[in-house]
């Protein structure tokens, strides 16, 4: 899991906040699994609402400029994001994604990664961590707004209860083009190194390594 910062902007984190206070929002356990739906307490808004689905394609946009995200995830496809809101009492119990969902067009997709993408600031709000869990023990974030935390879809996770404030965030899930997290981690690293480097031969010869792997492991 990764946090990445300024995926939205000041002023593009102050426009989705105002333009959520004319969405409506309702019960978050309608779009929750069976197992999910128990350990779930939250609103979301409305994705059927015009203003809430221009929203979700300005957050999209800003994903697909950062110049971190799509070579951390590679995505090809991408499911509905959905603007979630937690007010005192909330909260989201352990639990783990869904392996497949619908994207925006109807179809069935493969959820390989999550993220979150935080539209509060950690000082307006008590309680509310996204908190994840695993044989290496715990990782808990409240990152600053206009930040995301991206991780593999099947680790488990929680929204500890929230004491104070109100909690804002967008969540959503991809399919990326490999489907193995640790080759996508694998190429993530090459193309880090890529980035230092002064000399035009070595350059090429990742492109070239990169470019190999991706046909070898991509799928389409």
């Amino acid at each position: 899991m990764l946090v990445l910062d300024d995926i939205l902007s000041t002023d593009e984190v102050a426009r989705v906040r105002e333009s959520l206070k004319h969405v409506p929002f309702r019960d978050g356990r309608v779009s929750a699994g069976p197992a999910a739906r128990e350990v779930k307490q939250n609103e979301q808004a409305d994705r059927g609402d015009p203003e809430a689905a221009a929203l979700a394609r300005l957050v999209k946009m800003a994903l697909e400029r950062h110049p971190t995200f799509p070579a951390l995830v590679r995505p090809i496809r991408w499911s509905n994001l959905m603007f979630s809101r937690y007010v005192t009492g909330h909260r989201y119990g352990l639990h783990t994604d869904d392996a497949s969902m619908v994207d925006e067009h109807g179809w069935l997709l493969r959820t390989d990664v999550s993220f979150t993408l935080f539209l509060s600031s950690p000082d307006e709000y008590e309680g509310g961590a996204l908190r994840f869990s695993g044989a290496a023990g715990e990782n808990t974030f409240r990152p600053a707004s206009g930040s995301a935390v991206v991780y593999p879809t099947g680790v488990l996770h929680e929204v500890t209860p929230v004491t104070g404030g109100v909690r804002l965030a967008c969540v959503g899930w991809v399919q990326s083009l490999i489907r193995r997290a640790d080759q996508r981690e694998l190429l993530y690293d090459l193309e880090r190194a890529r980035r230092d480097l002064t000399s035009r031969e070595a350059q090429l010869l990742l492109d070239k390594s990169i470019g190999n792997l991706l046909r070898m492991w991509g799928e389409g």
